[in-house]
């Protein structure tokens, strides 16, 4: 059994556990290879500059810079073939790179990657993401672009895009709602059982294979990851032994897969919408938001006020949805509800023996009745960060409400793209008939397109108890996509064998 002091975090980069949220000055860089040796040099010089998610001693560090690769990005560097092919084929085939995942994400009508502003074709798909945070009072973000732009940088990357971001002045993003409040909480000591079928309720505690690469999720398996045999390579004797094949080395160890997504809010449409089908009435108008997100804005969960023994002022992640199974106060459209139905293993009430069996044989189910997989196996872990002015609904209604790129840097870690990242979106957020719903997408992040069929895919129904079902249409497309890409963020060991072979993609050690 493993503890939190035995974990590796000096090889792990700092993201992962620590977000970086005081660091509210952020420079997101996209780059292209242009000099694989000149990018290895740089690497070396910087490695030692590298976040790591050591636990800090006294105070916090006053910059932070972290470095993930995409596919194109390690072929750039010369990582070996063999080595790439042990890795998810969503990340080797890439976000925009198959018409059937754009499909299943929701990137087709004003989604689509031809659209991007980045990474929707190969001449756009960055090799490289750099990201740099800085305190805003005691560290200079452009004193600290600047040293990490040294003479070796310049021989080696050419700068793709720097995305726009902004000083983080809170946590809310451009819509007006406090964000990041939902996070899972990583089992780093190994405390909790991941037998199948062992939790009935909702538990925010995750294996750590669920967002790191090289140790058991909650399956208590191993995810896939590229394993090296030392006696074929002898750059390799610096990787961490893998766990569950001792003889070979673990590339992936200590990595996770980052998922970068650029969304533009529209903050004017959205709050104006609301206001038109709220007929200008300010308390309806928040009240009507407030159910599309799941919570009203300063973060309160619509459900908590119904859970006994919770407080008003609790706004974290100490609720489910088991007493509010129709979306009474909560509606099962919403976006929170969506991205974390909060389910266990098991609906609410199976708690034995024989209701288990009842429900596995299929049996005892309502017509109503529709099982959400089990959330713990689709966790995300968020990092993103908003950018553009902020915009209160007060002003975002006014006919000369100003104009503006306004959004979501939308990054997400995870230890498996499909399992987590894309069923997510396409299980949940996409889908129309998410938990026996009809014609309903994710209310924020809908693209409203029809089906096939030609079924809309453009309303919002709210269920009330004392009466008829609330029911908004023909809602607009809210969030618009505009770039994306997967990512690698490499253990420390990792980046440092990355930097140490030939850049000739060679099978053979030299």
């Amino acid at each position: 059994m493993k503890n939190e002091s035995n974990f590796e975090f000096c090889d792990l980069q700092g993201l992962v556990r620590f977000a970086h949220g005081k660091l509210t000055d952020t420079c997101f860089m996209l780059l292209k290879v242009t000099n694989a040796n000149a990018a290895k040099q740089w690497m070396n010089k910087m490695h030692s500059s590298i976040s790591t998610a050591s636990a800090a001693t006294g105070e916090l560090p006053l910059t932070a810079l972290q470095i993930a690769f995409s596919a194109e990005g390690l072929r750039a560097l010369g990582l070996k073939e063999s080595i790439i092919e042990g890795f998810s084929d969503e990340f080797i085939t890439g976000m925009a790179g198959d018409e059937n995942r754009s499909r299943r994400l929701g990137d087709v009508g004003g989604n689509a990657p031809k659209h991007w502003k980045w990474g929707g074709d190969a001449a756009q798909t960055p090799h490289v993401l750099l990201l740099l945070y800085a305190h805003p009072e005691k560290a200079d973000i452009q004193a600290w672009r600047k040293k990490v732009e040294d003479e070796y940088f310049s021989q080696a990357f050419q700068l793709l895009s720097q995305l726009p971001t902004q000083h983080h002045t809170g946590e809310t993003e451009p819509f007006g709602f406090i964000d990041g409040i939902s996070q899972p909480t990583i089992d780093w000591t190994c405390r909790q059982n991941t037998d199948q079928h062992e939790r009935d309720r909702y538990s925010n505690l995750l294996a750590i294979g669920e967002m790191v690469l090289g140790y058991r999720n909650e399956y208590g398996q191993y995810t896939a990851r590229p394993l090296i045999d030392p006696k074929n390579d002898q750059f390799a004797a610096d990787l961490p032994n893998a766990e569950d094949e001792p003889s070979l080395k673990d590339f992936g160890r200590n990595g996770t897969y980052l998922v970068l997504r650029q969304l533009n809010q529209d903050v004017p449409g959205f709050w104006k919408f609301l206001d038109k089908v709220t007929n200008t009435e300010p308390a309806k108008r928040e009240q009507l938001a407030a159910s599309m997100v799941g919570r009203e804005r300063e973060g309160t969960p619509l459900i908590v006020e119904h859970i006994p023994g919770v407080s008003r002022k609790d706004h974290g992640n100490h609720f489910a949805f088991d007493l509010d199974p129709k979306g009474n106060h909560c509606p099962i459209s919403a976006h929170v509800r969506r991205t974390n139905p909060r389910t266990g293993d098991y609906p609410p009430g199976v708690n034995g023996f024989f209701s288990r069996l009842t429900k596995i044989l299929g049996f005892g189910q309502g017509p109503d009745e529709d099982l959400v997989a089990s959330t713990r196996f689709h966790r995300l872990l968020r990092r993103g960060r908003s950018y553009g002015s902020e915009l209160t609904p007060e002003d975002a209604i006014n006919s000369d409400a100003p104009v503006a790129e306004r959004g979501l840097q939308f990054i997400c870690l995870t230890a498996s793209i499909s399992r987590q990242f894309e069923f997510v979106q396409n299980a949940w957020c996409v889908n129309s008939k998410f938990s026996g719903l009809q014609q309903e997408q994710d209310p924020l992040l809908g693209n409203r397109e029809p089906l096939m069929s030609g079924e809309r895919t453009d309303h919002f129904n709210r269920p009330d108890s004392a009466g008829p079902t609330q029911r908004t249409c023909h809602l607009p497309q809210f969030v618009t996509v505009r770039g994306g890409g997967y990512f690698f963020m490499p253990g420390l060991s990792a980046l440092k064998y990355i930097s140490s072979f030939p850049a000739n993609g060679s099978d053979s050690s030299s």
